[in-house]
């Protein structure tokens, strides 16, 4: 309805036709922005509402998840670091002595933590060989003479593999010995008889050196990460740092396909940089597939490899689980998705020549009304060909089908491992799509029909997943909803931002005034959420695990689970293996339990 863009060439209307269904088309100082203004306020009420709700309802699950839950290792046990030795005494000793004197009506045991990551690669190594045994001997008809090397003799693989899988369990035998005896770090497992016992310890200071005897709450027996502990104090310090420097570098360096691609959203600057496409770029086809289809596509190539590197980072940071490196993974994911695909998709597109937005705060919402609707033709784009593409490989999932049958192929294994959704790689893609909604849905509401049928084939192709293809690995009981929650009130902010500078250019000031207390309301509302909900998502209430501990006390299982508890949080690699040559030797473990 609007006549604002009536100046535009509407001979090149098919590349311009996005820009009549965006509030730049709506005349300025127009009374329709008040509709723009009230939706804004609408919808910031009702998300803030909906976000209530679901911190309230999952809040509530997460209780009753623990209520309904047996007895978890992890809900009896904290971690203790930077453990005090004296010279005449171990790290168990030591250990033994603090908690039985300070804690000795609720602490039970403790299991020092060894480095083991040499003893780690030699029962990788078996494991493999094992398995290229068992599928040898599985197949008598196979031929199984080959020659060893370029000019090695001719040998029997079985009788070969049979040696050498010998010589490797000797190995193992005597690095474990050797583990048991000397490799202890000063981290230790200690398993309480109470969940409030523990709580205690973990929430209070253990000593008047803060940086001895720190505790943390203990991770599940099978999320820990055991290579962590192989590595020292000054090593995790340097890792940190060094995670630090390579998130900003691999950011920076994004940017340059950031750049290629909206290069191509632009035929113009194309056929500067590539003055002999210009004969290819005059045909309508080829022009609309390179400026519409190939930037999303080059760009999700790039993003990619993305995760996989935000967990390597992750992984040797400093994290003692599988779940916390998967939660700061999609957090590093996230972020690195808002500001490589969003902000500088946005700015390198509109106003690369500004580069004094960064040094000029107080202009970025003028800046961002600006260049926000320019970029509103590319997500639309982007939704399709990401959101739609990807949701869709979810389903048939081919990649991990081809991997799988090759892999096999090469490992010569029929070994099939169901797999666990990658947290890190979905989340973020899914909360940048929710910001992509919220910030657009006043700007290019066209955008909108796009979003919702990838939501809505989302919802059901992921309920298809979770029933029928993953299988968790790890339990945290709804601690990746504080994320999600971050992520839309960052995502409300940016769009209150973006409004105040649209109405300022459209000179309705006093809807710009107006606007002014949403963003700080906001931010209020979400330090109430903070104090009334993430608490519990940090630790159970006193409440809750006295509760609990009185409800089980009585239970005669409990006496098993005592038993077991001391042995969780034992070491897999110290654990007794049962690889074997032949069947007469399978259940031969390589060390017995009189051994630790």
């Amino acid at each position: 309805m609007g006549t604002q863009l009536h100046e535009i060439d509407f001979t090149d209307l098919s590349n311009n036709s996005l820009d009549l269904f965006t509030i730049s088309n709506v005349n300025i100082g127009s009374k329709w922005l008040w509709i723009h203004f009230s939706a804004v306020y609408i919808v910031t009420i009702f998300i803030c509402y909906q976000l209530y709700n679901e911190y309230k309802y999952i809040s509530s699950e997460r209780i009753a998840y623990f209520y309904s839950s047996k007895p978890q290792p992890h809900q009896f046990t904290i971690l203790v670091r930077g453990i005090p030795v004296s010279v005449c005494s171990s790290v168990s000793e030591s250990v033994e002595t603090f908690f039985t004197e300070f804690h000795p009506t609720t602490y039970l045991s403790h299991m020092v933590v060894h480095r083991t990551s040499k003893l780690r690669n030699l029962i990788n190594e078996a494991k493999t060989l094992s398995k290229r045994l068992l599928h040898l001997q599985s197949e008598p008809s196979q031929h199984t003479y080959r020659h060893i090397g370029l000019f090695g003799q001719r040998v029997d693989l079985v009788d070969h593999y049979g040696k050498k899988l010998v010589d490797i369990e000797q190995s193992v035998r005597l690095e474990q010995s050797n583990v048991s005896l000397a490799e202890e770090t000063r981290a230790a497992f200690v398993s309480f008889k109470s969940r409030y016992g523990a709580a205690i310890a973990f929430h209070l200071p253990q000593s008047t050196n803060p940086t001895q005897w720190v505790t943390e709450q203990a991770p599940e027996p099978d999320d820990v990460y055991w290579p962590f502990f192989s590595s020292s104090f000054m090593r995790t310090w340097i890792s940190k740092l060094v995670v630090i420097v390579a998130c900003i570098l691999l950011t920076i360096l994004f940017l340059i396909p950031v750049v290629v691609v909206q290069g191509l959203t632009n035929l113009s600057q194309l056929e500067t940089w590539l003055p002999f496409l210009k004969s290819i770029l005059t045909i309508t086809f080829f022009g609309q597939v390179i400026t519409g289809y190939l930037p999303n596509l080059i760009l999700q190539l790039f993003l990619k490899i993305v995760p996989p590197i935000m967990e390597f980072l992750s992984s040797i940071q400093g994290y003692i689980s599988h779940s916390d490196i998967e939660k700061s993974a999609c957090k590093k994911v996230l972020w690195f998705t808002i500001w490589n695909i969003f902000f500088a998709t946005v700015f390198s597109g509109s106003v690369l020549s500004k580069v004094s937005i960064f040094l000029e705060p107080k202009n970025i919402p003028a800046k961002l009304a600006v260049a926000v609707p320019a970029q509103a033709s590319f997500f639309i784009a982007y939704v399709v060909t990401s959101g739609w593409t990807s949701i869709s490989s979810e389903l048939f999932r081919i990649i991990p089908l081809i991997f799988s049958l090759v892999t096999r192929c090469c490992k010569n294994t029929d070994e099939l491992e169901v797999p666990s959704l990658p947290y890190h790689r979905d989340i973020p893609k899914i909360l940048f799509f929710g910001l992509l909604g919220i910030t657009y849905f006043f700007l290019a509401p066209l955008i909108l029909p796009f979003l919702l049928a990838y939501l809505c084939l989302a919802y059901i192709i992921f309920s298809n997943q979770f029933i029928n293809v993953y299988m968790p690995k790890y339990e945290t009981a709804g601690k990746f909803w504080p994320i999600v929650h971050n992520s839309m009130i960052f995502s409300l902010v940016l769009m209150h931002a973006i409004a105040i500078g649209i109405f300022t250019l459209k000179k309705l000031s006093i809807a710009s005034t107006l606007l002014f207390p949403l963003p700080v309301l906001t931010l209020l509302f979400n330090a109430y959420c903070r104090k009334r909900f993430l608490p519990i998502f940090i630790a159970y209430p006193a409440e809750v695990l006295i509760k609990k501990d009185k409800e089980e006390a009585s239970v005669p299982a409990m006496a098993e689970f005592y038993d077991k508890l001391v042995t969780a949080y034992r070491d897999p690699a110290l654990m007794p293996i049962q690889y074997s040559v032949n069947s007469e030797s399978l259940n031969r473990p390589l060390m017995s339990s009189a051994d630790f």
